[in-house]
């Protein structure tokens, strides 16, 4: 067997834990997914998250501004996923994955969908090596915990997790390190040599929203500023 397709077998790149990818356990479309199922309620929790939160509104006109237009249809999917993941980005589809097994909430469902389109966000600015190069892997993870709210105090709060120097550092190093050792097989110790190498500079980087939007507020104030960039920059 050719090397490169035993170490593609063996590294399976976190494809495990979204079964439908490959499966074709129903057809798209069917009655058996659409009528009041997970998915069905996926569908709508969906929709109302695109139009209505901040977050996710910021980084659809921010992908259309770099050529990479998101539509909903095409680039979502809702599918039943392992029970420990709540969704994913696709890098081979382009594709969004949203568990509907496992996202019940509307909130969880707004986080779920700014954190993988940072991830697309940052797919379609940047040539990211999301299969081999595990520095471009923790770059996007920290920048996906950091902007998205998952690192938000009432969220760290309803997870029991008090602190308060540099909580929410704490909280975007963690986060990020677990989503890597989800998807990638490396020990511990090397995920958060990767992390740590790359931290500061990907922490800082707040492209789209200029600013780390700790709350919905936050959100709703960078969106506003991104929509009004044009009108800044033309007065200079």
């Amino acid at each position: 067997m050719d090397q490169s397709k035993q170490q593609e077998e063996e590294e399976d790149y976190g494809y495990n834990l979204f079964p439908e990818r490959h499966s074709g356990k129903f057809k798209k479309g069917s009655i058996g997914e659409s009528l009041f199922t997970f998915n069905h309620k996926c569908q709508l929790m969906l929709k109302f998250a695109l139009e209505t939160s901040p977050y996710a509104k910021l980084l659809l006109d921010a992908m259309k501004s770099s050529g990479c237009t998101v539509h909903k249809g095409r680039h979502f999917s809702c599918e039943d996923c392992d029970g420990i993941v709540s969704g994913g980005f696709d890098a081979t589809s382009s594709q969004i994955v949203l568990c509907q097994n496992n996202i019940h909430q509307q909130a969880h469902m707004n986080r779920v969908v700014t954190h993988e389109l940072i991830h697309a966000f940052d797919h379609c600015r940047a040539h990211v090596d999301w299969f081999n190069n595990y520095k471009h892997l923790a770059c996007s993870e920290i920048r996906a915990a950091n902007l998205s709210g998952d690192c938000s105090f009432s969220n760290e709060l309803a997870r029991f997790n008090f602190g308060f120097k540099q909580h929410h550092q704490t909280c975007v190093r963690n986060r990020a390190l677990r989503s890597i050792l989800a998807v990638r097989k490396v020990s511990r110790e090397e995920a958060e040599k990767v992390v740590d190498e790359v931290f500061d500079t990907c922490f800082n980087d707040h492209a789209p929203f200029g600013r780390i939007p700790h709350s919905k507020r936050d959100a709703k104030f960078a969106y506003r500023d991104f929509q009004n960039r044009d009108r800044y920059f033309a007065n200079l």
